[in-house]
């Protein structure tokens, strides 16, 4: 199976400057190509990849385009194929341009024979890259396979490459898992980032040396950022609430400004790689232990958007109340969490265990008692973020449990069984019954 191995590269001072004057002509070869085909399709015709590389070597012999020679050819091919496909599958016009402040700097080595790979000593290996030379990189772990393809990207200050390598491992002997008979339900909250059906807690306040996870639910933190910096420590809270300030007080276009976002964007970068490390820990215990773990059908990217404007009829020009900053709130709130993350991470450990990864739409789920002679569906039993009384029956129980024991009951209710793991990312979509509410009522009295 293929896996990503990623490094923090040490380049020199001649290595840097051509590695940031190689992004930024990866940069105007896509936005290049990318009005090219624009161009195309307004006059009603189509442009391919393969004439856009006969359109990119004919440009490196005019003397106005020969800074493209001086980029590898087979980064400036690799980035007409990206193009390509992002064109090919999401629309011409849909693709976004790279823009100089937002985007990140990278390119990618496609050949393998290209970039050669060795082991200095138990600490440090080094990499050829094309038109670079020998580069050193700090080898955390081993490749564990053989390299197929190297991406090198720009993370913060640092530069980082990243291997695709062939572990040698094959998808047929890893379809059973060890407790295949282990099913779980698993909430993903914004106060707790997940909980199981069997009610085990994994959150980031949970982290400790012996894992990521708890049978007690965190405490309910109060609502300033302090009290629960999330991924933060205390003390980068602080810090970051400081540059804040620092930021709002400088003048835009300033040295300082962009200081002060660089020190904003390291801080950042830590939370981002603490999501990580958090997310690859619960996905390690979930697909160990069980043999099929059921997610909630979530569209975080439509849950994560912002509030529409109302317009208010009676006076033209001005709005009604929206509720815009409470939904700012509930999205970074859900953003911090990294639902997404923790699924693309379970997809991804599912490929080694076996586990199945089932997708099921569940609504109403921490609103349905979890009973198994209720099943009513009232808005009213959930009495906090935490607490859920059911107005009929009187059970009580943590909400997030209850949601993750309604998204089981909901997958035993959506039909027979799947064998397998539905595909090669470990992924079985379920479809709910028509009458969701009925045969989990049905599920619930077989149990």
């Amino acid at each position: 199976m293929l896996a990503g191995r990623k490094y923090r590269l040490e380049f020199d001072f001649g290595q840097r400057l051509f590695a940031e004057r190689l992004g930024g002509i990866c940069r105007s070869v896509w936005n290049t190509g990318l009005e090219q085909r624009r161009e195309y399709r307004r006059r009603g015709g189509r442009l391919g990849y393969a004439e856009q590389c006969a359109q990119l070597a004919d440009a490196k012999k005019d003397p106005y385009c020969a800074w493209l020679a001086d980029a590898p050819a087979q980064v400036l091919q690799q980035i007409l194929k990206d193009l390509d496909q992002a064109c090919s599958r999401h629309g011409t016009w849909k693709v976004n341009w790279k823009s100089k402040t937002r985007w990140k700097p990278s390119f990618r080595f496609p050949t393998a024979k290209h970039i050669p790979v060795e082991r200095i000593n138990r600490r440090w290996g080094r990499v050829f890259l094309p038109k670079f030379g020998w580069v050193k990189f700090r080898m955390s772990r081993p490749l564990g396979g053989v390299v197929k393809s190297a991406t090198v990207s720009l993370d913060g200050r640092h530069w980082f490459i990243s291997f695709l390598v062939e572990d040698g491992l094959a998808q047929a002997e890893l379809d059973q898992h060890v407790h295949a008979e282990r099913k779980a339900g698993v909430d993903r909250g914004v106060v707790t980032a997940a909980v199981t059906s069997d009610g085990e807690f994994f959150d980031r306040r949970h982290a400790t040396a012996d894992g990521v996870s708890s049978w007690v639910s965190p405490p309910v933190a109060k609502k300033d950022r302090t009290s629960d910096p999330g991924y933060l420590t205390r003390g980068e809270a602080e810090r970051y609430l400081r540059l804040q300030r620092r930021l709002a007080r400088s003048v835009k276009g300033s040295r300082r400004r962009k200081v002060i976002i660089g020190r904003l964007g390291e801080i950042m970068r830590r939370v981002r790689w603490r999501r990580g490390d958090f997310n690859a820990q619960a996905a390690h215990r979930l697909t160990r232990d069980y043999g099929v773990v059921i997610l909630e059908d979530l569209k975080t990217t439509n849950m994560t958007s912002a509030a529409r404007p109302k317009p208010d009829p009676d006076h033209p020009g001005a709005f009604l109340p929206s509720g815009r900053a409470a939904k700012s709130g509930l999205n970074k709130a859900i953003l911090d969490k990294g639902w997404y993350g923790l699924e693309v991470a379970l997809r991804s450990k599912a490929r080694y265990t076996g586990t199945v990864i089932a997708d099921v739409p569940a609504p109403y789920t921490s609103q349905t008692c979890p009973a198994p002679a209720c099943g009513v569906v009232d808005g009213k039993s959930r009495k906090s973020q935490a607490l859920f009384s059911c107005t009929t029956c009187g059970h009580t129980e943590h909400a997030d449990i209850v949601g993750a024991k309604n998204t089981l009951v909901r997958y035993q209710a959506a039909g027979p069984a799947v064998s397998g793991r539905g595909d090669s990312s470990g992924s079985v979509k379920r479809q709910a019954p028509r009458s969701t509410a009925r045969a989990a009522s049905a599920a619930r009295a077989a149990a």
